[in-house]
């Protein structure tokens, strides 16, 4: 072999085996980096647990506190004005007026209107 062929030879081995090291080198460092990747989105999600934990114990300390100081309210010599709230009875006849209305209004509309056979139509929702 003269010596420009092993010159050759011996610079494209060399030039491979870097080549094939670097690309080594660059996959573990993009598998660690990834890896960091997943700690810090455990430490997040720790995190935000932690936040979510303290708000709830806050908004259950509020409640206490609140739920304290409704009997000292409610005990007053002041008569309370009738509330304002809807009371399930009162909700059941909004209900069933409302009900009555549609019906009311299904029957104008489909007055005088009847099935090939005679029977009046009926409602499909």
């Amino acid at each position: 072999m003269s010596t420009a062929s092993r010159v050759t030879l011996g610079l494209a081995v060399s030039i491979s085996t870097a080549i094939i090291g670097y690309v080594h080198y660059k996959q573990s460092a993009d598998r660690l980096r990834l890896h960091d990747g997943v700690l810090r989105d455990v430490e997040q999600q720790q995190r935000r647990k932690h936040e979510n934990t303290y708000a709830l114990q806050q908004q259950i300390d509020i409640t206490k506190q609140l739920k304290a100081r409704e009997p000292s309210s409610i005990s007053s010599d002041k008569p309370e004005p009738p509330s304002t709230n809807h009371t399930q009875s009162n909700l059941q006849a909004e209900k069933s007026a409302v009900l009555n209305e549609g019906e009311a209004f299904r029957g104008v509309s489909q007055a005088g209107t009847t099935n090939r056979d005679g029977s009046p139509p009926t409602d499909i929702a």
